[in-house]
């Protein structure tokens, strides 16, 4: 059992993009078995979905999220999960852990991943939109991709803004979503908006945008600059059918139009083809992403002893 003080000491997060790489690579290779995500209503808006899969070398497990957007009137995140690992050669269980650092880290690591591979080597400038649990995680990671000297914030909420960009030097809270985007090299969409957060005509030639937010029935991407940009994503089977299994924003769209992050990895489709080229990398989560990160935990708290064991 690892609970999420666990997590948070075992993972070691440059490790985590290699291990996201890995686990990009092989779900464009064929090398995952992953059923489609199921979810059930509950009260307050909120959801349960359910996550299984297999990825040769990666791990064998499920996730178990809960999405309540209003829990932040409770004080409690409005993402919450359970991860469950087992031996993919006897189907014994082997750990439970918690899910809620998993997914946040795991799905800003994504994004650092698609930043790593897509941005301008000489990107600078970083806006970050939306100051929650993603909004952090953006934060703690996409600097360990590119040498940003300036890291715009923004929010609906202007404290929250304030508050996150207290957390580095090169950070600054911004008034508005527009003051982030225009003239940044990078944004990072990750807000619980219904409604496109971002303008095509705000964002620069050359620009990488990636996009985290899932908040049906609608989502914080606007289609004309999800259309007009060369598109990336983590899978075409996946990403544009309806929710909950694809992202809202792209339902509708010629999924053939769209590569995967693992083929540029693979090397069998091109990644960024000029320095004006605007890249969009939209994001719904995967699978392969919590087996790649819950078996960096388990493999690292097995080495050092961590956890409580305990029999079922």
């Amino acid at each position: 059992m690892l609970s999420q003080a666990d997590v948070n000491e075992l993972l070691d997060l440059d490790q985590l993009l290699y291990a996201l790489e890995e686990g990009f690579r092989a779900l464009s290779s064929g090398r995952v078995d992953i059923a489609p995500r199921t979810a059930v209503n509950a009260e307050r808006e909120g959801f349960l979905q359910s996550m299984p899969g297999y990825a040769t070398g990666l791990g064998f497990g499920v996730k178990l999220v809960t999405g309540f957007p209003q829990n932040h009137l409770l004080g409690l995140p409005a993402y919450q999960a359970l991860i469950a690992l087992f031996d993919p050669a006897t189907g014994s269980p082997l750990a439970v852990m918690d899910g809620t650092r998993v997914t946040a880290i795991r799905t800003a690591g994504a994004a650092a991943v698609s930043a790593r591979h897509l941005a301008r080597k000489d990107a600078r400038v970083l806006a970050i939109l939306g100051a929650g649990v993603q909004g952090h995680a953006h934060l703690e990671i996409l600097p360990r991709v590119r040498d940003f000297e300036e890291i715009r914030v923004a929010s609906r909420n202007a404290e929250s803004a304030q508050r996150l960009a207290e957390r580095d030097p090169r950070a600054h809270a911004v008034a508005t979503s527009e003051a982030a985007v225009r003239g940044a090299d990078v944004v990072a969409l990750c807000t619980s908006s219904v409604a496109p957060v971002i303008q095509r005509s705000w964002v620069s030639p050359g620009t990488h945008v990636s996009s985290v937010g899932f908040a049906p029935p609608g989502g914080e991407l606007d289609r004309e600059l999800a259309e007009s940009a060369t598109l990336f994503v983590e899978s075409r089977a996946v990403a544009f059918q309806p929710a909950p299994v694809g992202c809202m924003e792209l339902v509708g769209m010629d999924a053939e139009q769209a590569t995967e992050m693992g083929e540029v990895l693979l090397g069998t489709r091109p990644g960024r083809r000029s320095p004006d080229e605007i890249t969009v990398y939209k994001s719904m989560g995967h699978a392969v992403e919590d087996l790649a990160a819950a078996s960096l935990v388990y493999r690292a708290a097995v080495a050092k002893g961590a956890g409580a064991a305990f029999e079922l």
